[in-house]
């Protein structure tokens, strides 16, 4: 079965939002000793997108 793809286009306001809930979910998984790999992966991913000014 093929996987769907989405595209989401947010604003400078909007990904630093999410990249910062992504961070805290994030340092909430390490202080309860859980492993972070995805979410490792998806706050690069995050980090790295482009982001598109409207």
């Amino acid at each position: 079965m093929k996987k769907r793809k989405f595209k989401i286009y947010l604003t400078p306001a909007e990904n630093s939002i999410v990249i910062q809930s992504l961070n805290h979910l994030r340092n909430t998984m390490l202080r309860e000793n859980q492993d972070t790999g995805c979410l490792d992966e998806l706050l690069l991913k995050a980090m790295c997108s482009p982001v598109k000014k409207m």
